[in-house]
């Protein structure tokens, strides 16, 4: 997408950022009449919730940096009448182990009786199954009264309380740490470490943190789409932005790539954006500026003290395989066991163990991860050849690595915890995974791992945090605005992952944003 020249003086609403949320709210603000420009620093839009061809010559476009949809409300798809589709996944996960010296695992998919009989399998008998229904249907009712709330003015805590209406559920989620709903309710400790997994994607803290940072962490992971489901996006996490960019285009907005916003300068009522490109500086004026980048760079474009970065703590790693690796665990098929959520070195101690170690400013002796085959669900993002050779793309998001571990040597740290983390899955396969990766037209393994310290260079992300910052509760605290998305600049949004209730490819902070300054003008 070129960089558009010669756009008009003035606009409705100049958005900084052309990311997923920046391009709903461009679209919303278009479709309303009003006059929309995107500035987007790269050369093309998406931020990170784009589709890459990672490696030379090979024809797989994988999402590179976010990968499942669950945040994304239906309300906006329809709304901006999106060509746009996900696929449901038929396994949620699968967790390998070994018990009494021989190989198993816990598949949860596939339907209730396989579920029920593979909880069996694994613990021999009924209690950790059933506990697991109790606890799940507590939490897709809270899902179900919660997630609609995400489009609408941010509720006090009282009012989402009384939408909730479950004091148990309420108290389990929202007032205790996440590690005594889960002890009290589990036994097994591979149950245990599944369930808490999703307290910890992108969020560096212990089961009983008592910031409760990780019980925020797991209510926006169990909440999506009113049933916690996470669905893979047909054509890549790309397909999402790119049907986002042709809404606002079609709808009158002026997508400016290779424009970087350097300052905005504001009285409240009215503002000026200065921008850069490759032929100099230039300015434009608009009534609201929203903000789709970090609190870290608002508070640079506006002249304020930057807050307080929060450190990110991922291990982001692409592949693509030749074939599937054979498992240990012969009762069950590769195809089903990556096409869920593979976990890795994620059980309740286990984890407790990685957390304590990278706390104390060491690498995880089995760093804990997890892994899924976007390819398995939707394999049009490989080119036909590969397809027919039966290529598969695998995905791994690795726990508990803090961007403080990789300051010393980004390079070298790197390359040691991909090396430690990739063992970890070897212990669970048949063949090395290594003999099952697919080569590039340079000869080399397809393969590539982005730290926190990446990500911070690569997408600006402050601290490497995937969320921009720890992730907040969905309701009002002081300070947060109507709708979460408001500044101490009365016409400056921040409509970016950082917005209350922001975090994941959700559209949320877009919405929003767009809504406030609708609101704002009677429309």
């Amino acid at each position: 997408m070129p960089a558009h020249e010669g756009h008009q003086r003035s606009y409705d609403a100049v958005i900084v950022g052309g990311g997923h949320n920046g391009l709903v709210a461009a679209a919303y603000l278009a479709r309303a009449g009003r006059s929309v420009l995107v500035l987007e620093r790269l050369g093309n839009t998406g931020g990170a919730a784009v589709s890459t061809r990672p490696f030379a010559g090979v024809d797989a476009r994988l999402s590179r940096y976010s990968y499942l949809v669950s945040l994304l409300p239906k309300k906006i798809v329809r709304d901006l009448g999106l060509d746009f589709r996900i696929r449901t996944r038929n396994v949620s996960s699968y967790t390998p182990v070994e018990r009494d010296g021989r190989p198993t695992g816990l598949l949860v998919g596939g339907g209730e009786r396989r579920t029920r009989e593979a909880f069996a399998r694994l613990t021999g008998g009924e209690r950790e199954y059933q506990a697991w229904q109790r606890f799940y249907d507590m939490t897709g009712r809270v899902a179900q009264r919660v997630f609609p709330t995400l489009t609408e003015p941010l509720p006090t805590r009282d009012e989402l309380r009384l939408r909730v209406d479950d004091e148990e559920a309420w108290r389990v989620l929202f007032e205790e740490p996440i590690g005594a709903a889960v002890e009290d309710r589990f036994a097994d400790d591979l149950v245990r470490g599944v369930v808490l997994t999703d307290a910890l994607i992108g969020t560096f803290a212990d089961a009983h943190d008592p910031s409760l940072k990780q019980n925020r962490c797991f209510l926006y992971h169990v909440i999506g789409g009113g049933t916690g489901a996470w669905d893979v996006p047909v054509g890549g996490m790309g397909a999402l932005t790119d049907a986002l960019a042709t809404a606002a285009r079609d709808a009158g907005a002026i997508l400016a790539t290779g424009h970087e916003a350097v300052r905005i300068d504001t009285d409240g009522s009215a503002a000026e954006i200065t921008y850069r490109t490759a032929d100099g500086e230039g300015t434009v004026a608009a009534r609201h500026v929203l903000v789709n980048a970090s609190p870290q760079q608002l508070a640079v474009l506006t002249g304020d003290q930057p807050p307080t970065p929060a450190e990110g703590a991922q291990l982001k790693v692409n592949m693509l395989l030749k074939r599937l690796p054979r498992l240990r665990d012969s009762e069950v098929d590769p195809g089903e066991a990556f096409s869920g959520t593979f976990h890795i070195a994620e059980g309740y101690e286990q984890l407790a163990t990685a957390h304590a170690q990278a706390a104390a400013g060491r690498l995880p002796t089995a760093p804990p991860s997890e892994i899924y085959c976007h390819s398995l669900t939707d394999p049009t993002i490989l080119g036909p050849d590969l397809v027919e050779q039966g290529y598969q793309t695998l995905t791994l998001f690795g726990l508990h690595t803090p961007a403080r571990l990789f300051d010393r040597d980004n390079d070298a740290v790197r390359e040691e915890l991909l090396k430690s983390t990739l063992a970890q899955l070897d212990a669970h396969l048949a063949e090395p995974l290594a003999d099952c990766l697919a080569t590039d037209a340079d000869g080399r393994p397809c393969i590539e791992a982005k730290t926190p310290l990446d990500l911070e260079r690569d997408l600006r992300l402050p601290g490497g945090n995937i969320f921009h910052r720890e992730l907040s509760w969905p309701y009002a605290q002081e300070g947060t605005g109507r709708w979460g998305v408001e500044t101490r600049h009365a016409n400056v949004l921040l409509c970016g992952a950082g917005a209350v209730r922001g975090g994941g490819v959700s559209g949320v902070p877009g919405h929003n944003a767009a809504m406030a300054v609708l609101e704002e003008l009677g429309d």
